[in-house]
């Protein structure tokens, strides 16, 4: 996997355990399932990835001890993801936001508007879309609708 970021693809430092896996170490990204359980055994810092249908009820105690939430885009034209993020950067969350699945170079502009940090896209996407790509995309988009609708206090912050 490749982890897309403003600065260009980096390695990313996150484990994920799996459904069974231990929770040991640090920097695990878990099912939301499990999320209880690394919080719980004192994982720090925790994150956890959520599907595009998850009800973010089932979050809010829980967002100041959570420092990355990937996004799980099922397909390139699911826009809940999109959604996801805004509405948790309204909610106050303000660790890292990661698209994960299918997301491509064409929608980073957007994906960062609405207060995404970085993507997670499989080897052979990057190898399709490489760095130059997501580069040219990040600037592709010069005017921004969403930012006109943003209150005054949180210009200059992603939706």
């Amino acid at each position: 996997m490749t982890l897309v970021t403003d600065g260009g693809f980096a390695e990313d430092s996150w484990r994920r355990p799996g459904d069974d896996g231990a929770l040991e170490g640090r920097r695990l990204l878990v099912p939301l399932a499990r999320l209880d359980e690394a919080l719980a055994a004192g994982v720090a810092p925790v994150g956890v990835e959520l599907s595009a249908d998850v009800d973010l009820a089932l979050l809010m105690k829980r967002l100041g001890s959570i420092a990355l939430i990937a996004l799980r885009f099922d397909t390139f034209a699911d826009g809940r993801g999109f959604s996801l993020a805004r509405r948790l950067r309204q909610l106050g969350f303000e660790g890292r936001l990661r698209a994960t699945g299918h997301v491509i170079a064409d929608q980073w502009a957007f994906l960062r508007e609405c207060g995404i940090d970085e993507a997670e896209i499989d080897d052979q996407l990057a190898l399709r879309q490489p760095e130059a790509s997501w580069r040219a995309a990040s600037t592709a988009i010069s005017g921004s609708y969403q930012r006109r609708l943003m209150p005054t206090a949180n210009v200059g912050r992603a939706c």
